[in-house]
């Protein structure tokens, strides 16, 4: 591709280099623009004798084809693609989901020369309409042998972005206190609604509990004939992990716990199980602020039934510092 000023009569076919206004600062014609017979007229029809073009040459395809060969490629699940001018294309969530993002693929795919990308951040909560990811291309041109190649290694290893939807999960939360469960409900049920009404969702099956073993267990056994997507217990002590009061009653349970510790702060102390499927979770100290914790980041995921794994709970660390 080179680009070159060429009299208005011979541009017919090629690409405008530059955007060219009115007087007064009106657009007339855009960047990346085809010009046309019609464009010709109007161009000189403004007094213009020369343009900044230029033309595609063998081995190229134009920048809008080859963003939207990628992006048609990208992601899956509740997305919808909105072309924009200058080689670019828009993601948007179509309902409210939470966003899953390949990083090493994503990475892999941005040192290509003439293709980025950039998207909401991985287990982020994304509302409906809202914007999950851009392509940008080279101006005015991309090899195709470079977009062939792109297009290959999202072929064989799938997309780099899921967008899971969040569609009324059934969230179940027991909360605990060593003296009376109810003081602890009355302390953070506040909060709790607050953080999940920010995530689209609501409590939908709620006990308290003394913070005793027995009562602990039987409190998960009736909250788990529910099915619910995710239960949470919000307990008014700190809680050290398997060997506490609320681990050994998950683990009594036949909880499988995942993992306890996560390289978040605050929530360090976060500790989830999994019995049959359903997650269930332990965040000591994240009920009582609405600012930002472990809880924001693992629960989007966990209600849209996506099983977050241990492995994934340690990569939070990079970003994990959130005050």
């Amino acid at each position: 591709m080179r680009a070159q000023t060429v009299d208005v009569k011979a541009s017919t076919g090629r690409i405008l280099c530059c955007t060219i206004f009115r007087p007064g600062g009106k657009k007339l014609l855009a960047k990346g623009h085809i010009l046309n017979d019609e464009d010709v007229r109007i161009l000189e029809t403004e007094g213009m004798q020369e343009v900044w073009v230029t033309q595609l040459e063998e081995g190229e395809v134009g920048e809008d084809e080859a963003v939207l060969e990628i992006a048609t490629r990208l992601g899956c699940g509740s997305l919808e693609l909105r072309p924009a001018a200058g080689g670019r294309a828009n993601l948007f969530a179509t309902e409210d989901c939470c966003l899953l993002v390949d990083d090493e693929l994503l990475k892999q795919i941005n040192c290509t020369a003439s293709v980025v990308i950039a998207t909401g951040a991985n287990f982020s909560f994304v509302p409906a309409g809202q914007r999950v990811a851009t392509i940008k291309s080279t101006p005015f041109a991309v090899s195709a042998a470079e977009v062939e190649a792109v297009r290959n290694i999202l072929t064989e290893r799938g997309p780099i972005l899921q967008a899971r939807p969040v569609q009324d999960p059934q969230v179940a939360v027991l909360y605990t206190d060593p003296v009376q469960g109810d003081r602890a409900r009355q302390l953070f049920e506040n909060i709790m609604r607050q953080r999940l009404e920010a995530m689209g969702v609501q409590q939908n099956y709620v006990l308290s509990s003394l913070e005793d073993e027995n009562a602990i267990c039987r409190a998960l056994q009736h909250l788990l004939r529910a099915k619910p997507a995710v239960i949470v217990i919000a307990s008014t002590t700190a809680p050290q992990g398997p060997e506490d009061v609320v681990g050994r009653a998950m683990l009594r349970l036949g909880t499988h716990i995942e993992r306890f510790l996560a390289p978040v702060e605050p929530g360090s102390l976060m500790m989830l199980g999994y019995k049959d499927e359903i997650p269930i979770i332990s965040a000591p100290g994240c009920y009582r602020s609405a600012k930002k914790n472990v809880l924001d980041i693992i629960l989007p995921p966990l209600l849209a039934r996506y099983r977050m794994s241990g492995w994934e709970i340690a990569s939070l660390g990079h970003g994990g510092l959130l005050i």
